[in-house]
């Protein structure tokens, strides 16, 4: 097995951020893309929408294929993929092209997340994994601040297709950084009885698992929930400049940050299960308050209050319940990762989608969907507490 060490923890830095940067990284070129491809606003959105499908499912088969292979190979072939999507992008003619080369690169970036996980399960053990994941969770709450500024430094010298030079040129680094820097991680390789839906119906009749898994993805949900509704609200109903509404989004950002670096310096001493159980009584006392608060008063602080507290509380959550939840899986930690980050994608995207068809002249919709998923987590969290999962199989 591989030892921990810090170029360790910088190449899984570098494979979990492939997922926010291929979304972040390019938002400022999106008005020029669709202008130079001449198409519209809403097939310009629809570049992100196919990014998330293809994100979505690419996990299913990554986990699964890394616990009978091993991590490394297909961490390289999903990146090679990521890089000649990558290479599409830039290429493409029009619209109808991008659109099938963004499912494509999603599918190769998932690579990233789903084994980048995994890869601290394999080498942190059950007990390290939750306050490193954590610890990678508060480094990669800057991304969601950098990587706009960085594509629109980009998109003002280069036009957008230099976004995705830069993304092939980040892949293509990573790539030699894994195939020269990173051992092969799964010690358990080949060792699984049983295929893809074995492997998945095994986790799901976990009830504890079930449990965390929805746990997780409300609080990432309650994020998701923020983000697509935030420049309508801040800017359409609160009036807020551009940048005024970037400052009010860096308020959820740092909420995440603080939550993600509580989890990691108080995880020896509280330990996972509290720190899990913490986060789901702070969103849910987050989510109520932006409820109530914009029912009686609406304002931009009842809003930004109230979500950097869900924001804290997704940085508990999120790394507490992904660790407990590979825990007991090995053998199949890499088809427990591909669960979560599956129930991950596909719970926000909902949550996004209801927030988009309801949010109409208030910002109530936005708060009742956040405060809704956040109850989810704290009943979730609650539900999973370890005198439910006696005798839960650890194959």
């Amino acid at each position: 097995m591989a030892q921990p060490s810090p170029t360790l923890f910088v190449l899984i830095i570098a494979l979990v951020a492939l997922g926010p940067l291929s979304t972040d990284l390019y938002l400022p070129a999106l008005p020029a893309l669709v202008a130079d491809l001449e198409t519209d606003v809403a097939h310009g959105q629809l570049t992100l929408t196919a990014y998330m499908i293809g994100f979505a499912f690419g996990q299913l088969v990554y986990g699964p294929l890394s616990d009978r292979f091993g991590r490394k190979p297909v961490i390289l072939s999903g990146l090679a993929l990521y890089a000649a999507a990558s290479l599409a992008c830039v290429w493409t003619e029009n619209i109808t092209m991008l659109l099938a080369a963004r499912v494509v690169q999603a599918v190769g970036a998932c690579v990233g997340p789903v084994l980048g996980r995994t890869i601290v399960r394999d080498v942190y053990g059950p007990v390290e994994a939750p306050r490193m994941l954590a610890h990678v969770g508060s480094a990669m709450a800057i991304a969601p601040m950098v990587a706009p500024l960085i594509g629109g430094v980009i998109t003002s010298h280069f036009a957008w297709r230099g976004n995705f030079v830069a993304l092939f040129c980040y892949a293509a680094v990573t790539l030699l950084m894994i195939l020269w820097a990173l051992p092969e991680t799964n010690t358990h390789r080949g060792q699984a009885s049983f295929g893809f839906l074995r492997s998945f119906s095994v986790l799901l009749s976990d009830r504890r698992f079930r449990w965390l898994l929805l746990a997780n993805a409300c609080g990432y949900a309650a994020l998701f929930a923020f983000i697509s509704g935030s420049s309508f609200v801040f800017i359409g109903m609160f009036g807020f400049t551009p940048v005024q509404m970037g400052l009010a989004f860096a308020v959820m950002v740092t909420g995440f940050f603080a939550g993600s670096v509580a989890s990691a310096r108080l995880s020896r001493w509280l330990g996972a299960e509290r720190l899990l159980r913490l986060g789901g009584w702070i969103g849910l006392g987050g989510g109520s308050a932006m409820g109530l608060w914009l029912l009686l008063a609406p304002s931009p602080l009842g809003v930004m209050l109230p979500m950097w507290l869900c924001g804290a509380a997704a940085g508990l959550l999120m790394p507490n319940a992904t660790g407990l939840a590979l825990a007991p899986y090995p053998k199949i930690a890499g088809a427990a990762a591909s669960l979560l980050g599956f129930s991950q994608m596909g719970i926000a995207a909902v949550a996004g989608t209801l927030v988009g068809h309801l949010l109409g002249e208030t910002p109530l919709p936005m708060a009742a969907v956040i405060a809704i998923v956040m109850a989810i987590s704290w009943w979730s969290t609650q539900q999973a507490a370890p005198a439910n999962c006696r005798g839960a199989p650890t194959s």
